[in-house]
């Protein structure tokens, strides 16, 4: 439709008329208010329109058409024409709405700025006229409901009219009520008010009955494209029938609740609390609408006065903070993790404040606010009166936009989510606005107090939030060098704790052995090493069973297609890490300098060469390699490696003392060839074998018995030599010791632990801090100027208020994943950390109590997660189970399945009233809980 309008007079210069379209712009935009009409206008007329009006005065182009996001090009020309009527047919989709209530649609993908700008009523009158006119309705959005914008696609809903089966699509603002949801659906289908119900029927499930008429869609979490479920009552009279009261039961009224509703319909009408009426206990706005502030604002005696008619309508008496989260799909992770931060009372107090003048909405690592203003909406909802489960879409929506790993209806971790949460929180709240360089000083000498302080203080100048105030805490991390003896120290943030469950159990490895002095036979050693060990705990446990000497150690090494792929010389490196098929095997070698490695013996024999007809033959590697060490700058001849390969060998010799070993040089399979025809009788009787090296270009060089010496440093590491056995070579040895290497172990699921044998939260405490090895690329000394090995050392520094412990119950490995189900003795009250804490001059109070954790039931497959949290008001303990909550004694809280653990710091003023016998009244006691 096009409009024709009081437009500016054509009389107008270029410049006036830009004068007067932004005193009419600045006039509109000062007295805007919710319910004014803006106008989408294409921007490509508009950029014509500016190009226009600014070719007198570019200079001044931007003073009043800037807050509309248009630009202007460097260059006008100074002969633009006045535009001809306004052009908006790029906005339009040219299909056929299927939308019964509007006839004209966007194209879905349009952005502000780029294919149109919106202006206000008053301006678009004073343009030229034109269309179609697309106006839109600024409404009121943001916690305070004082935020206007424009509502440029309102809500398009999917109706279905039941029993019928009819469909239809609609248009409707989402700040429209459910009332005009209801006179819509009964335009569209042709009924009466009375013969119908409506439900939010989002994924095609009923989620509530929408019948609170003055609740807004957007309190009623309707979104986009989502199905409205509309039936058809089986009378007329405007009772519900059978199938609306039994879905009302479902959704959290009781049979006494739902007969009172329906048998009293003179109080149907009665208004509480700003139209919360008493018919309004299936709908999601019983737990919800009745907003915190209201409760928090009205007079007692008012609501006292109201409240008691039915059992139906929630009493101020009623305890808050027991309102459960709709399960969405797979969505137990997000509701627990949301719980246990809801009823942290740090939070629950700052979100159901006013918070928005605290949002950080420039921060380049944060989500412009909308992570902090969803989940502090979905946190009032809550908290707000009324056990009516809330669906916690809005919020999911959020976090999927911003967070794509948590979308869809997967299973994911709890405890990874809690940390994005967190994180996002923080960079959302952020009170630094700007955040400042910072050069980090060394500490030169000076006490740990100070350079904690310093590195504290630097951390707040960039990092400053609610989320920094209640959960970050402080480490200490000490780096050793382990050639010179460089100490660094550093103090690092951190959030949570991550302990490792450290089991005492222990299982039992079988590894092949090979010295390579020739003295003995490979033999299978077999090892007891910790379920979680690492590397070094293997080859401590070798080096013991196989009576190390000095100078000697242990080389562990996995092979791979019958070659070293690479030495374990980490220590620190998981064992959970090695897969079950892959083969390692360990050296007996000399200790070596830093300037040392080795040559590589691989093993080939003949094989005929596939997919040919002919009987040529080919060398293909098997068996285990052997190693010989050698220092980088020494001087090898052919004759030397002849004697490495006879040394390495003399085990396997069958009848020993009638074969001596003779090696040749020869390309052939001729064992009497002229060449050996000089040497003794015993050596013409002895098996010859074949060596060749592989040079820096790949190729095989034969080697023969010279004294010419090799260059080894123009080689590639590693160093190979080949071994090629002919088939008399193979009868004259005993090679099965090569071939028959036992599987390291079969990774297993750790047994189920009981009560009966708990490991305590303390003992993962000391394992986490264990001072360990790092990998040498970890730490680069400035000493030494060199990569180190640098030994490392965690210990607690400043403790936050509530402080976060992860329980690392899940373990992977390249092939294998699975749960550790260990029972953790976790403290409920008092758990006391002075002893943890480095920093001996704290003054503050290292003792906790326990209030919420969350729990993981069953596989990493298909598990559960719930919460158990602690009203402290209360002082009484739930399990939140996605929307059900029931009270659950003290001792059963602890269980196998503990997964996430919330601690808050016990107050000196609470130490009295704390259940166990611990008190921090004076903070210089030590206390022993190790």
């Amino acid at each position: 439709m096009e409009v024709e309008v009081a437009a500016v007079s054509p009389e107008l210069s270029p410049e006036e008329e830009r004068l007067l379209i932004r005193d009419i712009t600045i006039a509109a935009e000062a007295h805007s208010k919710e319910g004014d009409n803006f106008f989408l206008i294409a921007q490509r007329w508009w950029q014509h329109w500016v190009d226009y009006v600014t070719q007198e005065a570019v200079s001044t182009a931007n003073n009043g058409l800037s807050s509309y996001g248009s630009y202007h090009h460097e260059s006008v020309s100074s002969t633009s024409r006045r535009p001809a009527a306004i052009d908006n047919s790029d906005l339009i989709d040219d299909v056929v709405s299927e939308v019964s209530n509007v006839e004209i649609e966007l194209h879905e993908t349009l952005v502000e700025g780029r294919d149109y700008i919106l202006l206000p009523q008053q301006v678009w009158e004073k343009l030229y006229g034109g269309g179609p006119t697309l106006p839109r309705k600024a409404i009121n959005t943001g916690l305070s409901q004082t935020d206007l914008a424009i509502e440029v696609y309102p809500l398009r809903l999917q109706l279905l009219l039941m029993p019928k089966g009819e469909r239809a699509v609609v248009r409707i603002s989402k700040k429209e009520t459910v009332s005009e949801l209801h006179k819509k659906a009964c335009e569209v289908f042709d009924l009466i008010l009375d013969q119908i119900c409506i439900w939010d029927y989002y994924g095609q499930q009923k989620h509530a009955l929408m019948d609170n008429m003055e609740q807004t869609l957007d309190d009623a979490n309707i979104q986009m494209d989502q199905h409205i479920l509309v039936e058809v009552l089986s009378d007329g009279n405007g009772s519900l029938d059978g199938g609306c009261m039994s879905s009302i039961q479902e959704n959290g009224c009781n049979e006494k609740d739902s007969l009172s509703i329906i048998v009293e319909p003179s109080r149907s009408s009665l208004s509480i609390a700003e139209n919360f009426s008493t018919n309004n206990c299936a709908s999601r706005s019983c737990s919800s609408e009745f907003s915190q502030s209201q409760y928090l604002t009205s007079p007692s005696s008012e609501l006292d006065n109201n409240l008691h008619i039915t059992h139906s309508i929630t009493t101020r008496g009623t305890p808050v903070g027991l309102t459960g989260l709709l399960n969405l799909g797979n969505t137990c992770f997000m509701n627990s993790a949301v719980q246990c931060l809801v009823h942290t009372p740090e939070f629950a107090r700052y979100f159901r404040e006013d918070y928005r003048q605290e949002i950080n909405w420039q921060n380049p690592l944060g989500m412009v606010g909308e992570l902090a203003l969803a989940f502090g909406e979905l946190l009032r909802k809550l908290w707000a009166p009324g056990r009516t489960p809330i669906s916690p879409r809005p919020f999911k929506s959020k976090l999927a936009r911003f967070a794509p790993q948590f979308s869809g209806y997967s299973q994911h971790d709890s405890q990874e989510l809690l940390a994005f949460l967190l994180d996002g929180l923080h960079e959302d709240l952020n009170r630094v606005k700007h955040k400042p360089y910072i050069r980090t000083n060394d500490a030169d000498g000076r006490s740990d107090e100070e350079v904690a302080d310093e590195y504290w203080a630097n951390h707040i100048a960039r990092n400053d939030s609610i989320i920094v105030d209640v959960c970050q805490g402080q480490y200490k991390s000490t780096l050793v060098c382990p050639v010179c003896g460089k100490v660094s120290v550093t103090f690092d943030p951190f959030m949570y704790l991550s302990l490792p469950l450290q089991s005492t159990s222990s299982r039992t490895v079988t590894v092949m052995v090979f010295n390579i002095d020739g003295s003995t036979l490979p033999t299978p050693c077999t090892v007891s090493v910790p379920k979680q060990g690492r590397c070094r705990d293997l080859i401590q446990a070798l080096s013991s069973a196989c009576s190390i000497k000095n100078g000697e150690k242990i080389l562990l090494a996995e092979i791979r297609g019958h070659f070293i792929h690479h030495f374990l010389e980490d220590p620190s490196v998981l064992l959970s890490t090695i897969k079950d098929d892959d083969h390692i095997v360990a050296y007996r070698v000399q200790t070596l300098g830093l300037d040392s490695t080795y040559i590589q013996f691989v093993h080939r024999r003949e094989e005929m060469e596939p997919g040919n007809n002919s009987s040529s033959t080919v060398w293909k590697p098997y068996g285990t390699p052997l190693i010989t060490p050698i220092t980088c700058d020494q001087t090898v001849t052919g004759t030397d490696i002849h004697m490495m390969v006879r040394t390495l060998l003399a085990p396997l010799v069958q009848h020993e003392g009638h074969q001596s070993l003779t090696l040749r040089n020869s390309s052939t399979n001729e064992e009497n060839d002229s060449r050996d025809t000089d040497s003794d009788s015993e050596t013409t009787t002895s098996p010859v074998m074949h060596l060749q090296l592989l040079d820096e270009n790949d190729e095989c060089i034969d080697l023969s018995e010279e004294e010419n010496p090799i260059n080894l440093a123009s080689l590639a590491s590693p160093i190979i030599v080949f071994i090629n056995w002919s088939k008399k070579d193979l009868k004259r040895f005993d090679i099965h010791h090569l071939e028959n290497i036992p599987e390291l172990f079969k990774y297993a699921p750790a047994p189920k632990r009981t009560r009966g044998e708990p490991l305590s939260l303390y003992a993962c405490l000391d394992a986490f801090l264990r001072e360990e090895p790092l990998v040498p690329e970890d730490m680069y000394c400035p000493r030494c100027k060199e990569q180190r090995q640098a030994s490392k050392k965690l210990d607690l520094w400043r403790l936050p208020e509530v402080l976060v412990i992860h329980l690392k119950r899940f373990s992977f490995s390249r092939s294998t994943k699975h749960k550790l189900e260990t029972f953790i003795n976790f403290p409920i009250h008092d758990l006391d950390l002075t002893n943890y804490v480095a920093n001996k001059k704290s003054p503050q109070c290292q003792i906790y109590q326990l209030y919420a954790l969350i729990n993981h039931y069953g596989s990493m497959a298909s598990g559960h997660y719930t919460s158990h949290i602690k009203l402290l008001d209360e002082n009484r303990w739930y399990n939140f189970d996605d929307s059900h909550i029931s009270p659950i004694n003290e001792d059963e809280v602890k269980s196998v399945a503990a997964y996430v653990l919330f601690y808050r710091r016990i107050k000196v003023e609470d130490a009295a009233i704390s259940n166990g016998a611990l008190s921090c009244a004076n903070p210089t006691h030590s206390f022993s809980r190790r």
